[in-house]
């Protein structure tokens, strides 16, 4: 079966996360997403083992060709690269592209149809729009960090680069939308996301809460600041699970579930308002029911009877996940076993993975075949190899 994207030209001059994410997505819908990076390769292979994570969990399937734009022959490679693109992705700092003459101006001149995403860390029109984009001062800023952690102690970030993350699924929402468009009615369409409004949309109930309320939001740990119990933490005999229950049938359906019904009745927690007032107290009288139980056992119990829980899993454990193996989110790149990565998450209708997990390039591994595609004769290659304009890879 075709994939949605054959035949679609993706350039993707992304580093990092965010732009890398987008292009990482349109090669598992089938897209030919060419890698642009720098003679010594993308910022991220320069970091260790972090910075490789990175670019074998956003870069696999794609092409890479090595360049360098600081020279005015790598820029005519690029601009050569670009003018037959159905879309470009990029999360250069702000004005990096229109200095090398790749500027979303600058590419419609010459591909008036193509589709251009950019990704800026706190949008290109406020007066922060020369700020270099980070995940952390995204988190900060939004106000995520601000209710993230517990009561009484510092600000906590999320424990992984979420924003960057999310952004790259918005940026591939949105170039996807432009090029259907493009389809439709014949028209490219440049399309910006900045990290900053992506955290702010991460958190859009919690918003929606300040804005009816005038209240503003302050970190409590865990649990929902207004209802209860509800992604509240319970220890078990083996670990813990998280669990909501705070609807009235709900929450008198879990007190009979441990053998408690008089709970339901308790005036400490006969409404939902009660509840929230007497959480710590609420918990203290879930937890020995619990704790004779393994989490396993504790989340069979629940969910069989229509309570939401989690066990609270690490990462060794979700790797044994059932669910998680049927799905085939961890898998071994191709032709490298042991060499695991996560899957971009979407499937077919029926449940079969999208594409194999298809390593990430090497630098520069296929400016060869590339540059030939664009026209250049095999002598000039050669020689914009041995000057270093671009790096053919390791052979």
């Amino acid at each position: 079966m075709r994939q949605p994207l054959d035949g679609v030209r993706v350039v993707d001059f992304g580093q990092f996360i965010a732009a890398p994410a987008a292009g990482a997505a349109l090669a598992e819908m089938g897209a030919d997403v060419i890698k642009v990076e720098p003679v010594g390769g993308e910022s991220a292979r320069q970091i260790g083992v972090y910075g490789q994570a990175m670019v074998d969990g956003y870069n696999g399937g794609k092409r890479s060709i090595a360049v360098d734009l600081r020279t005015p022959e790598g820029r005519q490679v690029a601009q050569r690269l670009v003018r037959d693109a159905d879309i470009v992705l990029q999360n250069l700092r702000t004005g990096v592209m229109e200095a090398f003459g790749l500027g979303p101006a600058d590419v419609r001149a010459v591909n008036p149809g193509v589709v251009y995403g950019s990704v800026s860390g706190f949008g290109r029109h406020g007066p922060s729009r020369d700020r270099p984009g980070f995940d952390i001062a995204a988190q900060a800023e939004s106000g995520l960090m601000s209710i993230t952690g517990e009561a009484g102690r510092d600000p906590q970030r999320v424990g992984v680069p979420v924003v960057d993350a999310a952004a790259g699924h918005v940026l591939a929402e949105a170039v996807l939308a432009a090029y259907i468009g493009r389809l439709r009615f014949g028209t490219g369409r440049d399309v910006e996301v900045s990290l900053l409004d992506v955290a702010i949309h991460l958190q859009a109930t919690t918003w929606g809460e300040y804005f009816l309320t005038g209240q503003v939001p302050e970190r409590k740990g865990n649990g929902q600041p207004t209802v209860a119990p509800a992604a509240d933490v319970v220890p078990t005999a083996d670990g813990a699970i998280v669990l909501s229950a705070y609807t009235p049938a709900h929450f008198a359906k879990l007190c009979a579930l441990i053998g408690r019904p008089e709970l339901a009745d308790d005036p400490r927690f006969a409404t939902n308002p009660d509840r929230v007032a007497h959480r710590d107290a609420l918990l203290a009288e879930l937890a020995p029911a619990f704790g004779e139980l393994t989490s396993e056992k504790a989340i069979e119990v629940l969910v069989g009877n229509g309570i939401v829980a989690g066990a609270i899993n690490t990462y060794d454990q979700v790797v044994e996940h059932p669910d998680v193996r049927a799905s085939g989110t961890f898998t071994d790149v191709d032709g490298h076993p042991g060499r695991t990565v996560v899957r971009t998450p979407w499937r077919d209708g029926d449940g079969a993975a999208t594409t194999g997990a298809a390593p990430a390039p090497r630098v520069g591994e296929h400016t060869r075949q590339i540059m030939t595609e664009l026209g250049y004769p095999v002598a000039e290659i050669g020689d914009l190899a041995r000057r270093g304009v671009v790096r053919m890879g390791e052979e």
